[in-house]
């Protein structure tokens, strides 16, 4: 996977062009201390629910060409899908719908390249994707429905969907391990959108003074709060600032569960944030900090990434043999976008359209996540319902 800055700025800009000449309201800001993530209490000092509160208004910021409102809020009569949850995920669900709300034209081919995926259509985007589901073209007057994106954290998204207060789940943890205390998990439908390969980063000041990876052992340390100088991993005498996600978080569920092979491990961090917008930001405003990061943001000013030595083998980002795409690589993680008993055709068409090749390449890659092979484009579309 190529890591592009001028691509991506690129993109963004686009994105934003979209979003403020045809979309109506794509993103709601959830306040952080909801859900499950708010009341975590594994040893961390700050980072209280408080915390978490203040921390919204600077995340809804930090998104792309987005409109705040309340999470979960009706759309009235006009039967919007409405997805929410992971900030992991959050990104290519909120591209997701700044396209199909835009619903731009067929011959608007910067935007809607359809030719360019053997896609023979003069309907606009967001018809024609809706379209292979029996719903009637919009056209001008907007698409056949509004798509709306939710911010929150996983363990949010998929009890929402699971409490029919959502259609769509977004979670970047498996939903067993997000809610391990249920008896089944039947009801749940997961339809993995995408790949994120975890890295670890550091803040600049960190990396520039020599610290460049740590071994497996090392990482379990310094969650569990037994190194606590960076002169023990060959850097400055300095204090470590180990920082993380709330529990809820997705993006702290897959961690824990890769390193220390069980969701529900307590961990040592000195700060926890509920959104992975807000992660980035401290790290890089820090001068001794490390945490895992959703690779979407890893692009932050003022933060680095680092090897993980595992097993005898280093990963690296952007190495072209053990780099974070890798199968092997421990902190890599499915991205996935839950419904509830069965997927309805109004979830499909959109789900659909992220799966297809001009969703991977529009909405996972530009995104910095990994898109998914033929094999398993083709088992996910196969949970979606028949098209007309």
């Amino acid at each position: 996977m190529a890591h592009d800055p001028d691509g991506l700025s690129e993109f963004v800009s686009r994105r934003k062009f979209i979003a403020t000449t045809g979309a109506t309201s794509i993103a709601a800001i959830a306040g952080c201390s909801s859900g499950s993530g708010g009341s975590e209490s594994d040893g961390s000092s700050g980072g209280s629910a408080d915390t978490e509160a203040a921390s919204t208004e600077t995340d809804a910021t930090a998104m792309e060409g987005t409109e705040s409102t309340a999470e979960g809020s009706n759309s009235g009569g006009s039967g919007a899908l409405e997805s929410g949850g992971s900030s992991t995920v959050y990104p290519i669900a909120n591209t997701a719908a700044s396209y199909w709300n835009a619903n731009r034209p067929a011959s608007d081919s910067e935007y809607w390249p359809h030719g360019e995926y053997d896609i023979d259509t003069d309907q606009n985007l967001a018809d024609y994707w809706a379209g292979l589901y029996g719903f009637e073209a919009g056209g001008e007057d907007g698409p056949p429905f509004q798509f709306t994106v939710g911010l929150s954290h996983s363990g949010t998204g998929v009890e929402k969907v699971m409490n029919g207060q959502n259609d769509i789940g977004n979670s970047s943890g498996n939903v067993e391990d997000e809610l391990p205390d249920r008896d089944s998990y039947e009801q749940f439908v997961d339809h993995v959108v995408g790949v994120d390969g975890q890295p670890l980063v550091v803040s600049q000041e960190i990396a520039d003074a020599g610290v460049g990876q740590v071994t497996g052992d090392q990482l379990k340390g310094l969650y569990k709060g037994e190194i606590t100088n960076w002169s023990e991993l060959g850097g400055p005498d300095r204090e470590i600032q180990v920082l993380g996600r709330v529990k809820g978080s997705g993006t702290r569920t897959s961690f824990v569960s890769n390193v220390f092979g069980n969701p529900e491990e307590d961990t040592s961090v000195a700060n926890r944030y509920g959104q992975n917008q807000r992660l980035a930001q401290a790290i890089a405003q820090a001068d001794n900090a490390i945490s895992y990061l959703a690779l979407a943001f890893i692009d932050t000013d003022g933060l680095a990434p680092i090897a993980l030595e595992w097993e005898g083998t280093t990963y690296s980002y952007q190495d072209d043999q053990n780099g974070l795409d890798s199968k092997a690589y421990p902190l890599s993680r499915d991205l996935h976008m839950y419904t509830w008993e069965g997927t309805s055709k109004k979830e499909a068409a959109v789900i659909n359209m992220i799966l297809s090749d001009f969703g991977q390449d529009t909405f996972v890659a530009p995104n910095n996540y990994f898109k998914l092979g033929t094999r398993r484009q083709e088992e996910q579309r196969a949970k979606l319902p028949d098209q007309v």
